[in-house]
């Protein structure tokens, strides 16, 4: 008894087609590796020095530090959602999300600004001690891509009240909140490591 062997519709193949661009998926691996390089320095001075690092970690605000977890979280839901709306052609409805996302990071960044002031005004500088240099070079680095991923967020959210995209899969726009998402990633990553564990 002969098999018929069928090729995947068009459906199926766009279900396991990997969503941005491959280009994007490689700055993101090369993001992410600079990333943990930064991670690992981090918990290995904590292995090293762990008193120093809870001392320290007790002048930092742990609500200042949740309070940025959940505004990045709430923007990168809402990127996620817009993108959604962007697929089925809901065009200023995506625009509008995106709009909220990109509002949810003003807040973060308000937030974080707010605690680097706060902190550079006890001293708590960049050669203050081990736990201060990292913190502020780790997170620094961050913020730094949150302030390039509200860029990305901005002009995506007026491309698509333009309507400037089609309706369906849109490896431009996928790309964009790809990277907000490992914005989002590392942030969840940092938290803990950061305002939490000892």
């Amino acid at each position: 008894m002969w098999s018929v062997c069928t090729l995947p519709d068009a459906s199926e193949a766009a279900v396991r087609r990997l969503p941005g661009d491959l280009a994007m998926w490689w700055f993101i691996l090369a993001e992410l590796s600079v990333f943990a390089m930064l991670l690992l320095s981090f918990a290995v001075a904590q292995a090293l020095q762990p008193e120093l690092f809870h001392r320290s970690r007790q002048l930092l605000d742990g609500s200042v530090g949740l309070a940025l977890t959940l505004s990045l979280l709430t923007s990168g839901m809402l990127a996620a959602v817009a993108l959604e709306q962007l697929r089925q052609g809901g065009f200023r409805r995506a625009a509008g999300l995106l709009l909220a996302a990109f509002c949810c990071a003003c807040v973060y960044v308000l937030l974080k600004l707010g605690e680097y002031r706060h902190l550079a005004s006890l001293g708590l500088d960049i050669e203050y001690n081990t736990f201060f240099t990292l913190y502020w070079i780790v997170t620094g680095f961050h913020f730094l891509h949150v302030l390039l991923g509200m860029l990305i967020l901005a002009w995506l959210a007026s491309r698509c009240w333009q309507q400037a995209y089609a309706a369906g899969s849109n490896p431009v726009a996928e790309s964009a909140v790809l990277y907000w998402h490992m914005v989002d990633l590392v942030w969840v990553l940092l938290f803990p490591l950061v305002y939490v564990l000892n």
